[in-house]
């Protein structure tokens, strides 16, 4: 469970009703199964050992005992194997028989988990067969072993921190509130959901959405093993209805039933990050524990998960089409609206925008002419301003100055030059010296100018920066950091490109649609430094701090869920293997971990800038750092990465 991830399996099996030898042989054979896949648990259905559909069999003591037998068959072949097994299985305790969990490990009963809602809407379950789980634990002989028996039960398991198993039945889930409110708070992150629902039309969907709801209130992880197969149609029928979600998030589900596959059983395979879970749970406030819990330690060898799960290499751009679509005009619907509330709030009737041809600028423009769209201000009093200075290419300022006239917008033309070179005469800098003095007068000068627009014409400065360069403090103090509203904070550098595409792509074709579609071309650059010879773009930004797509997933998993760089440069080979090698992927961690330690005092003083979604910079609303935080922890890990 190296990195915290751990690989899961819901089985369903095909059963024989009413014949627990056959279906411990084939719980043998499927724990085997998921055991040479890499799962460390494997959890199957409610009434796996006999079936669920036996209805007064139940009270049969011939039944009972080979139910029992079965359990120690179980019990016996998994001695030598590292893996946790949950399975149903009626139990007689007593003058009562439990709808009961085991929980089983290498070689030893663990636990015996009874089902606390006891459904009397149907036969096989009523309540005058078997007994709701009783308010207190206990303890129960059985299988020829004396274990804790109860309701509140956690197993413990060391190989990862934070690594807690429950367990709880399809009708406990349903009920409210369901036993997992209580399970969570009391340790565990992952909750095995014993079922054994028949198929209904529309029920399963609503089932789904439930546990979804649910994994994502406990932030843990369900793993739901349905029954299917060979159970009895005589009323209904079973469809091996399996998924594993994890806070919230679908990862994995059975299809056997959708593709029509008949008299197999089912394995639903999933790798679960037991360190996101436990993350998102230190920030939110835990639900007091209700009731005495029973934890139960079991020592499992730390091993190297497989991760078969997809990681997606841009992981603030939805995967589908059609979420694409709804997310991106969401985000600009955000940024637009909270602009016009400040623009109606200050009283301010013109925004000034530096317009430089390239895509942070042109994300700030499109946002704002929808903002006065909403409050019917004309285009004009939109001032886009376009700065010609020593690094001004002639396509980036015919890019500014289309974009500006077609959308009806002021144009105005500031040239620097003169009073760049003004100022370090003023200083005594030599403008041969191409260093920081001379990109970053450069950048404060265009501010200067920007801000005294702004008092003449009673407007405000919309800043253009993204949080990409805000984590990287790609950004000139009090330069381009520094502006009156900046819509852009909560956008990284992969997100805003696909926003100036989404816009253009929504254009007829014409002058407007190209200029959009070359400003996408563009590569990224401040334009500090002069351009070519032959009038081209010398100073670009990707090759002096790395690829925007790698830094985007480094935030994503560094500010949204704390990884460790290890980690980080894990997942991040997976997503993406064939596009950077783990050589490129961690030179370019150690440069994005030193500049996002190191640049924080940048993002401390940012100006008012709406949040977007779950990761923001924001030392008000976002990631909180102090300025003078030391770097050498991760540096230190990074050096034994490269």
């Amino acid at each position: 469970m190296k990195d915290g991830f751990i690989k899961v399996c819901a089985a369903s099996p095909v059963v024989r009703t009413a014949d627990p030898a056959a279906n411990a042989g084939e719980i043998c054979r499927l724990i085997d199964m998921a055991l040479m896949n890499g799962a460390k648990a494997v959890v199957f259905p409610e009434l796996s050992v006999t079936g669920s559909c036996c209805g007064d069999l139940y009270l049969q003591a011939s039944l009972l005992k080979e139910a029992e037998n079965a359990v120690a068959g179980i019990i016996a072949h998994s001695a030598g194997k590292e893996i946790l097994i949950i399975a149903g299985t009626p139990a007689a305790a007593g003058g009562n028989v439990y709808d009961a969990a085991v929980c089983i490990y290498n070689g030893e009963l663990v636990a015996v988990i009874p089902k606390s809602v006891i459904s009397d809407s149907a036969a096989r379950y009523g309540t005058r067969i078997f007994t709701p789980a009783p308010e207190f634990n206990g303890e129960i002989r059985y299988a020829g072993q004396t274990v804790p028996f109860g309701k509140r039960i956690v197993i413990d398991i060391d190989a990862a921190e934070g690594l807690g198993i429950a367990a709880e039945f399809g009708d406990d889930a349903l009920k409210i509130p369901a036993p997992d409110t209580e399970h969570c708070p009391a340790g565990a992150t992952l909750v095995a959901c014993l079922n054994a629902f028949p198929a209904a039309v529309g029920a399963a969907e609503k089932r789904m959405a439930m546990f979804a709801v649910s994994s994502a209130g406990t932030h843990s992880a369900f793993i739901c093993a349905g029954s299917g197969d060979g159970e009895s149609t005589q009323d209904q029928v079973f469809t091996a209805e399996s998924y594993v979600y994890e806070n919230g998030n679908l990862l994995a589900a059975g299809d056997n039933f959708d593709k029509g596959i008949f008299g197999q059983a089912q394995l639903v395979y999933a790798d679960v990050d037991i360190e996101r879970l436990i993350h998102d749970r230190r920030k939110d406030a835990s639900a007091p524990i209700k009731g005495e819990y029973c934890h139960i330690g079991l020592h499992m060898e730390q091993t190297v998960c497989r991760i078969d799960r997809k990681i997606s290499p841009y992981p603030f751009i939805p995967e589908s089409a059609a979420e694409r679509e709804k997310r991106f005009e969401q985000i600009l619907k955000m940024q637009a609206l909270s602009l016009a509330r400040r623009l109606k709030h200050t009283g301010s009737a013109h925004a000034v925008i530096g317009l430089s041809g390239g895509l942070d600028s042109t994300l700030t423009f499109l946002s704002t002419v929808r903002a006065f769209a909403y409050l019917g201000f004309e285009n004009k009093n939109i001032i886009a301003v376009t700065m010609p200075c020593f690094g001004t290419t002639d396509r980036t300022y015919t890019n500014a100055c289309r974009l500006a006239e077609n959308f009806g917008a002021t144009l105005m033309e500031v040239p620097l030059k003169d009073s760049v070179l003004a100022h370090f005469n003023d200083i005594g800098h030599d403008p041969e010296k191409k260093d920081v003095v001379y990109e970053n007068a450069q950048a404060r000068e265009r501010t200067q100018v920007l801000m005294d627009l702004a008092n003449e014409f009673n407007g405000l400065v919309i800043g253009t920066g993204d949080m990409s360069e805000l984590a990287l403090g790609w950004a000139t103090y009090n330069g381009d950091h520094m502006s009156m509203y900046g819509t852009n904070a909560a956008v990284p550098k992969t997100l805003v490109r696909h926003l100036v595409r989404f816009e253009a792509d929504r254009l007829e074709k014409g002058i407007l649609r190209e200029t959009l579609n070359d400003i996408l071309d563009t590569p990224v650059s401040p334009e500090l430094l002069p351009p070519t010879e032959d009038g081209r773009i010398s100073q670009v930004t990707q090759d002096l701090v790395g690829p925007y797509e790698l830094h985007d997933f480094f935030i994503y998993y560094t500010v949204r869920f704390g990884f460790s760089p290890a980690k980080i440069l894990r997942i991040a080979c997976i997503a993406f293997e064939g596009m950077f090698d783990r050589e490129t992927i961690a030179g370019w961690l150690k440069v994005f971990l030193r500049r996002f330690v190191t640049q924080q005092y940048k993002r401390s003083c940012i100006p008012d800038g709406p949040g977007i979604g779950s990761v923001s910079l924001s030392p008000r609303a976002g990631f909180r750092m102090p300025s003078d935080a030391a770097a050498a922890m991760w540096m230190e890990e990074c050096g034994g990465l490269i």
